[in-house]
């Protein structure tokens, strides 16, 4: 007997910035999202960067809530719900599945090293999928795609070391570790203290997806191995999927895709990305605010119109967005270069984009070399994608289409995927993905500016070349 009442899925996303909830229907379609901003971050000495209090678990709770409010269709519908948190996250827990600490977010130098126990009270160390996954179901159970980094997984088998010292290389004790399962797999289901929280009902099924990252490229469609996906989020890089674990890359690494045994690498990028747009806009303050109202627009969308009169290449304004600075070179500072009398405000935006579009073609050409491929397109996910002259200057730099990820959270769209998959009303990852992901808008590339971009981009690979000495003796006087 078939069923014949609608079946809803909640995809969770625990990003960097804020905890975005959607219900999506079995197209893929939105019927009720919610957020929640994530509170600023503790980082009350040098190295240390926290999430304070239980927030990641608070901020979930509460955009899950505005969720179901948001939600026109009956609870009892929701068949799934499948979790992406933040990579590279580190949570220490007491033998209770409470946090012992609170959670190191990725920015922590704390994450690129060895655990040590600091609390007598600390029984299990996981990721943030980890510790989030219990609060959901109450096991102790992980996706193994969210253990890149400072673990001792087999980047092969996807499962633990079965050696004892090994493990001990990490600072972990293998009882310490939660139990691993793939993708599309059932975590646990959500139960009553889970249900008060968030508002999903209770005995829904948990599904695992995989880190952050992959979540999206997933939610995007990205499958081909010709075909590049460009993130505009904080960090701001290149991916492309494929089924080998490649060893020691040069040019990229290598990253846990969101279909078993699959493999996402993601080139070099820009970190604090589009955060750099974000702040320019807020420097701006009242300034752009007024000229927005004026003009009846958002300021993200007044200072795009105006960035559009301005033509390709900014009239020789050129910027190298090192806003932070790499741990290989603390020293180096943002550089912008090439004012003159023709330049204002609208220069500077579209320079910001430029900058972010030159500086990951040069990196994904680069991974592309190395792993013998060619791109015929790309997706580009993300807020800045909502931007119809970012699209145009990602199909000008890239020289290839540029095609707007149509779903407004790519990662809680994946996350739903995992979890059509794994409570089976899809066979597997291929017919989710063609059922719930659709395609966005697509922009072409002007030839001219293409070769205007590519003449530009020589001038800006070369930048640090000049500059690094410069911020070395900057460093020393201001640090």
């Amino acid at each position: 007997m078939s069923r014949s009442r609608p079946r809803y899925f909640v995809g969770i996303d625990n990003g960097s910035q804020s905890s975005k909830v959607t219900v999506f229907d079995t197209e893929g379609r939105v019927v009720g999202e919610g957020r929640q901003a994530l509170r600023p971050y503790d980082t009350r000495r040098p190295g240390v960067v926290e999430h304070p209090d239980d927030d990641l678990w608070t901020s979930i709770g509460a955009a899950s809530r505005s969720a179901l409010a948001a939600f026109g269709g009956d609870p009892a519908d929701i068949v799934g719900v499948g979790l992406c948190t933040i990579r590279f996250c580190r949570a220490v827990l007491k033998a209770d599945g409470s946090l012992a600490q609170p959670v190191m977010s990725w920015m922590d130098e704390r994450v690129g090293l060895p655990h040590r126990d600091t609390s007598e009270a600390a029984a299990r160390v996981t990721t943030s999928s980890g510790y989030i996954g219990h609060r959901m179901t109450g096991n102790f159970r992980d996706t193994a795609a969210n253990y890149a980094g400072m673990w001792p997984l087999d980047p092969d088998t996807w499962q633990w070391s079965d050696d004892d010292a090994e493990i001990g290389k990490y600072g972990l004790r293998r009882e310490q570790l939660f139990d691993l399962v793939q993708p599309g797999e059932v975590l646990g289901e959500v139960t009553a203290d889970a249900s008060r929280h968030t508002g999903i009902p209770a005995g829904v099924p948990v599904i695992a997806t995989a880190n952050d990252k992959a979540v999206e490229a997933l939610g995007c469609g990205l499958r081909d191995p010709d075909t590049l996906l460009v993130s505009l989020g904080t960090y701001v890089a290149g991916m492309a999927t494929g089924p080998r674990n490649v060893t020691g890359p040069a040019d990229f690494w290598v990253n846990y895709a969101a279909v078993p045994h699959s493999y996402l690498y993601e080139s070099g990028g820009v970190r604090r990305g589009m955060w750099t747009v974000s702040w320019y806009r807020d420097l701006l303050g009242e300034e752009a605010a007024a000229g927005a109202r004026a003009a009846g627009m958002h300021v993200e969308d007044w200072l795009s119109a105006g960035a559009a009169k301005v033509p390709p290449g900014s009239d020789g304004l050129l910027t190298v967005l090192d806003w932070l600075a790499p741990d290989d070179a603390p020293f180096r500072k943002g550089t912008m270069l090439g004012f003159d009398g023709r330049h204002g405000r609208f220069h500077v935006h579209r320079s910001l984009l430029e900058a972010l579009a030159m500086t990951v073609h040069d990196t994904t050409q680069a991974m592309a070399r190395e792993l013998g491929t060619a791109y015929r397109e790309v997706i580009v996910s993300g807020g800045g994608s909502r931007s119809d002259l970012m699209m145009r200057i990602q199909a000008d730099v890239h020289g290839l289409p540029a095609r707007r990820a149509e779903a407004s959270s790519a990662a809680g769209l994946g996350a739903a995927i995992c979890a059509a998959v794994g409570v089976g009303v899809y066979s597997g990852f291929e017919e989710a993905t063609d059922r719930m992901v659709r395609p966005g808008e697509v922009f072409l590339p002007d030839r001219a500016n293409h070769d205007l971009y590519r003449r530009l981009e020589a001038v800006h690979r070369d930048v640090r070349a000049h500059t690094d000495a410069l911020y070395r003796r900057t460093y020393d006087v201001f640090g």
